[in-house]
């Protein structure tokens, strides 16, 4: 998987071409022996990364509206979002499972560095533990839900959901062609909270839409896509894969990510002034905080040493930081 979603370090098993179980031969590890099918598809899914993601369109929503949503449309729009992600997120290994296989055969360490994509197990389609017409199955499934839980929310959100799922196709398509599919991969990861805006208010504030836009699009390039990406740079370099590491080098990409990151730090704090309810002094310090805590001091401390393992410890730890301001915004809340 090249998606800014967890990096491809793990070659223990060497599956054959998906979609027809008679012809695989994998070799599965005691452990991932024991997991149970429905572990299997919510690792297809990534869950666990999934899971923090969701505080992303929540975080829009109420900065968006300035106060919670009636519980109608709060339920609808959690279906919705954990539909829509699990949906995206599993369709990038459809298209991808194949440079998902060859990730592997590349890979020279038996290890993977730890990171939230792991929890269960990486890329069950490629490695053969589910077949082709599972996943799509799983994947189409998932977002026909989110297609009607959008079109309730606001005839707006459909249009944005299929829009994200055509531009990830694009994105993964784009591996071994530009660099510049690390701006598809801000718009893919912006989709969600965007949608989120409109499904709360039919007519939001264009201030609240492009600060939101620009904030996440800044994390997810500087603390997901790219820092996944200079993880992942041998097995980049094998395979003639087109990242910003790649193309620009280690120095250079470090200075892409350390510079994103200050952008969405600022881009937080602009919330402070657009939000249409007042946010007190706590936002103010719990955003330096996330910050400085989830974003820039790991993104120094990769600055200096221009590590891989630097780099997945910023992305591991950036993950973190749209539930970090949910949190932040919900404090700022109680306490005014």
């Amino acid at each position: 998987m090249k998606n800014g979603h967890g990096g491809d370090k793990d070659d223990r098993l060497l599956p054959s071409v998906p979609g027809s179980e008679n012809n695989l031969k994998t070799t599965l590890l005691p452990e991932q022996a024991g997991l149970s099918r429905l572990n299997l598809f919510l690792a297809l899914s990534r869950t666990p990364h999934l899971l923090l993601d969701l505080a992303t369109p929540g975080l829009a929503a109420l900065l968006c509206l300035g106060t919670f949503p009636s519980f109608e449309v709060l339920a609808l729009g959690l279906i919705t979002a954990f539909s829509g992600y699990t949906a995206v997120y599993a369709l990038n290994d459809l298209i991808d499972y194949r440079v998902d296989q060859e990730n592997m055969r590349s890979s020279t360490t038996g290890e993977s560095r730890p990171d939230l994509d792991s929890a269960f197990v990486r890329h069950p389609l490629a490695q053969g533990m589910l077949s082709y017409k599972e996943a799509l199955f799983w994947t189409s499934a998932w977002a026909v839900l989110a297609l009607v839980g959008a079109f309730l929310l606001n005839p707006v959100c459909p249009v944005i959901f299929v829009s994200a799922a055509f531009l990830e196709v694009i994105y993964c398509y784009l591996l071994k062609i530009t660099h510049m599919r690390s701006i598809i991969s801000g718009l893919v990861k912006t989709s969600g909270p965007v949608a989120a805006v409109f499904a709360v208010n039919p007519d939001p504030s264009p201030h609240i839409v492009v600060t939101i836009f620009l904030w996440l699009f800044f994390w997810e390039i500087g603390g997901q896509n790219v820092p996944n990406d200079l993880s992942d740079l041998d097995i980049d370099r094998k395979i003639n894969a087109r990242t910003i590491p790649v193309r620009f080098g280690t120095q250079r990409a470090t200075h892409i990510i350390f510079f994103s990151l200050i952008i969405t730090a600022a881009m937080s704090l602009a919330m402070f002034w657009v939000s249409p309810r007042h946010l007190n002094y706590l936002y103010i310090l719990g955003a330096l905080f996330s910050a400085f805590y989830l974003l820039l001091l790991p993104g120094y401390r990769l600055y200096r040493a221009r590590d891989s393992g630097e780099a997945m410890h910023l992305f591991n730890r950036a993950s973190y930081y749209p539930l970090s301001m949910l949190l932040v915004t919900l404090l700022s809340w109680v306490v005014l």
